[in-house]
């Protein structure tokens, strides 16, 4: 097979869905952004981004780890000199001003060293972005020049002892000074990431106690207290640290956006940290499969290598499949959101655009944070099981990732709320008639309650079955969705058990949707090497996922209907009902044999 010219990203601008639209549609119907379609500018950063931890950050690991004077700063402004730091500043504040993709490339590259990857991402991510969004041209001017280079480093305080995800009870207040030129600070704030090396702060304090609001604080402002570095279980490296406000005083002027619109900051910059947080785990993913792999094709026992034990191939594949869901539902999600703000590149009014559209994917964001968040933790655990005793040893390289991949289930709010998030979400959405789901669903309730032909007809190509079972699932999942908000109604958000399964077959339509999607374009846009992985990917995917979603619809209608409505129920299911032929057994061994052969994730960028 010859690979095909690449599309543009025009194609995936005009079948653009909205925020979960991917359940209205025909499954893996609609083009998408693939990892296959990176420019070459994009390569040319993930690739500079690659060098750079492996040559400077990596061969510092243990300086990292025990918190040297100085070597944090040090790389973040060596960081800064490769421009890492201005993909996200516009080119009128003297940025580079790039996509979304660009800057996800970047996470996913370094975060092969963990608490470097959360240094960084608190300072130009979290740190740096609500100046960016919000912050006026003033501000801009002044900060955005010194973030660029780490002449100042950022960091962004809004939890509190009393409010971790509950953001909006936070205790710490701001008034205005009787002159009427200052905010006055007091309060305090823990958890913060880059605390002890920061030299500017986003604070958020709510006005006269009742406006909640955002204020960029710098370091050395007298009033402000630095706590102690804490001992952490993992991320050593990085400094995490408490923070106290006594009568700290900020110019008026350098209030983020409007009073008491601090809610609009805070969600949207969370929910641009979990899109890059998403795409850093998946990175961290391919890092610690590369490391297990080339460990069990050294190690020996029994008179052969780990690798050739079938049980190990298959701890191998199912590490791989796990990163190349991720894969492509992050460069999906960042395809997504590059292509709603395309056509505003020259906008004055870009900032606006780029929050819009974040908002736009925040449900995709979410899933990408909760899946990527626990595939990295399964991946690092399997890597530990292959290691044996060695892994549980400080000089391989698999017992830091354990304890580093733990926090990212509690980074950017608990995987609890955000799987809280995102049926309630949709549901909010469709109610205020932003997503036309609730047609859809009537549609879908009334083909199974009639059994009128609900299982789509296979069509043709390889990956035909995978395409009908992503459809299955969609329906499937649409299906239990409505039911479970028809029957439980304003009641739904209280049944947190019920939303978190929601959630999960959320997620998992999404998954299945993009991998067969992306398996189905790389078959004419890579050569038949690639494409036969692509197949195989998909394809095991597509078989644990059906089965996982089914099994999620059927205990939620025993749980929303243990009475006599749940046979018709069980009954209407049923109808969705597929038998799968597939060899997943073989096809992973297939996977494991592209694994060890690559010494790790078989698919490359560059």
């Amino acid at each position: 097979m010859v690979a095909q010219p690449k599309p543009t990203l025009e194609a995936v601008e005009e079948q653009l869905l909205p925020g979960a639209g991917f359940l209205l549609h025909e499954a893996a119907s609609k083009e998408i952004f693939t990892a296959e379609r990176f420019s070459d500018e994009h390569k040319a950063f993930y690739k500079t981004a690659v060098d750079f931890v492996e040559k400077q950050v990596v061969p510092r690991h243990k300086d990292i780890e025990h918190k040297v004077d100085g070597v944090m700063p040090d790389l973040l402004r060596k960081a800064g000199e490769l421009g890492f730091h201005m993909v996200d500043i516009p080119e009128a504040f003297g940025g580079l001003g790039l996509d979304k993709t660009t800057t996800c490339l970047v996470s996913e590259a370094l975060a092969r060293q963990g608490s470097f990857s959360v240094a960084i991402g608190a300072h130009n991510g979290i740190g740096m972005l609500p100046l960016v969004f919000f912050g006026s041209d003033e501000l801009k001017k002044e900060w955005l020049p010194k973030f660029a280079d780490a002449s100042v480093i950022g960091a962004y305080a809004l939890t509190e002892p009393g409010s971790g995800s509950d953001a909006l009870a936070a205790k710490t207040t701001a008034v205005l000074s009787e002159d009427g030129k200052h905010w006055v600070l007091n309060g305090s704030k823990m958890w913060i990431t880059n605390g002890h090396i920061a030299d500017v702060f986003t604070v958020f304090a709510k006005i006269d106690g009742k406006k909640f609001s955002a204020f960029l604080v710098p370091a050395k402002t007298p009033g402000l207290s630095i706590g102690r570095e804490e001992p952490k279980m993992g991320i050593r490296g990085s400094s995490t640290t408490a923070l106290s406000f006594d009568n700290v005083k900020v110019p008026k002027e350098n209030l983020l956006g409007e009073e008491g619109k601090g809610h609009k900051i805070a969600f949207n910059i969370l929910n641009m940290g979990r899109l890059r947080l998403g795409v850093a785990v998946m990175g961290g993913c391919k890092m610690i499969l590369s490391v297990a792999t080339k460990y069990a094709k050294e190690r020996k026992q029994f008179g052969q290598s780990l690798s050739e034990f079938r049980i190990i191939q298959q701890k191998l594949a199912d590490m791989a499949v796990a990163t190349y869901c991720g894969e492509s539902t992050s460069y999906r999600t960042t395809g997504s959101v590059d292509a709603a703000t395309a056509k505003a590149k020259d906008s004055p009014n870009l900032a606006q655009k780029l929050v819009d559209a974040i908002e736009e994917y925040n449900i995709e964001a979410s899933i990408m944070k909760v899946s990527g968040s626990e595939a990295l933790d399964y991946i690092a655990d399997e890597a530990v099981q292959i290691h044996g005793g060695y892994g549980y040893s400080e000089e391989y390289a698999v017992e830091c990732a354990y304890r580093d991949s733990r926090i990212n289930r509690i980074f950017e709010g608990t995987n609890e709320i955000n799987r809280m998030l995102i049926p309630g979400t949709i549901l909010k959405r469709a109610m205020k008639g932003q997503l036309d789901i609730m047609p859809v669903t009537q549609e879908i309730q009334e083909s199974l309650h009639r059994a009128a032909s609900p299982v789509p007809q296979q069509g043709t190509g390889p990956l035909a079955e995978e395409q009908q079972l992503a459809e299955l699932v969609r329906k499937a999942t649409v299906y239990t969705l409505g039911t479970a908000a028809m029957k439980l109604m304003t009641e739904l958000e209280k049944e947190q058990e019920q939303l978190t399964m929601l959630a999960d077959m959320i997620i998992d339509a999404y998954t299945i949707d993009t991998v067969v999607r992306r398996a189905m374009q790389a078959q004419n846009e890579t050569n038949e090497k690639a494409a036969a992985l692509h197949r195989l990917f998909a394809k095991v995917a597509a078989v644990e996922i059906y089965d996982r979603a089914m099994a999620r619809a059927r205990r939620i209608v025993v749980e929303l209907f243990p009475d006599a409505d749940q046979y018709t129920r069980f009954m209407e299911l049923k109808r969705l009902h597929l038998d799968v032929t597939a060899p997943v057994v073989v096809l992973k061994r297939q996977i494991a044999e592209a694994v060890i052969e690559a010494d790790g994730y078989p698919l490359s960028y560059v």
